[in-house]
């Protein structure tokens, strides 16, 4: 007999249960969901934009508030190399942007949109070389990137390229 009742025991736990969560389960019209069930929540973090001038000669990062009226911080490609001719290159970039992401981050910024600009009008419309070793830096660095735009300035109408009728000759 004992026997008998711990299984009958067992088998009316089972069907509690059972009955427990078909509730849950069974949703209907017109009822809100679950609190398990909500979606995740986006984390809120501080945000920033990052400005990245990149031209052959130098690449410049100025991290700013989103209004940008408020510079927090900014670093260039000539401050982390000795030599003129390695201001533009990625390594130079890559340094610059490490110095902006760690001042950036004792100010509690976890979030940058980044703005990447060459010099645009009658010059070159590509961004230099620092300016895809910048974004590679941010990344790495875990930060998170919410949107990477270009906001390279391009001529509706201007003024005539140097070098006259036959072009320059160089």
């Amino acid at each position: 007999m004992p026997e008998e009742e711990k299984t009958e025991a067992k088998a009316v736990e089972k069907k509690a249960d059972a009955a427990e969560e078909k509730p849950a389960a069974e949703a209907k019209p017109g009822e809100q969901k679950p609190a398990e069930e909500k979606p995740r929540e986006r984390k809120k973090g501080k945000l920033a934009v990052v400005h990245v001038y990149s031209s052959k000669n130098d690449t410049i990062i100025t991290a700013t508030d989103i209004s940008g009226a408020e510079t927090l911080a900014w670093a260039s490609g000539g401050m982390m190399v000795k030599s003129s001719r390695e201001e533009g290159k990625p390594y130079a970039a890559m340094q610059a942007a490490g110095k902006v992401v760690n001042q950036l981050r004792e100010k509690g910024i976890d979030t940058v949109h980044i703005k990447i600009r060459a010099p645009g009008g009658n010059k070159s419309k590509t961004p230099g070389g620092g300016a895809q070793a910048v974004v590679r830096t941010i990344a790495r660095m875990k930060v998170r990137v919410g949107r990477i735009e270009d906001v390279t300035p391009l001529p509706t109408d201007s003024m005539k390229r140097r070098g006259g009728r036959r072009g320059r000759r160089v």
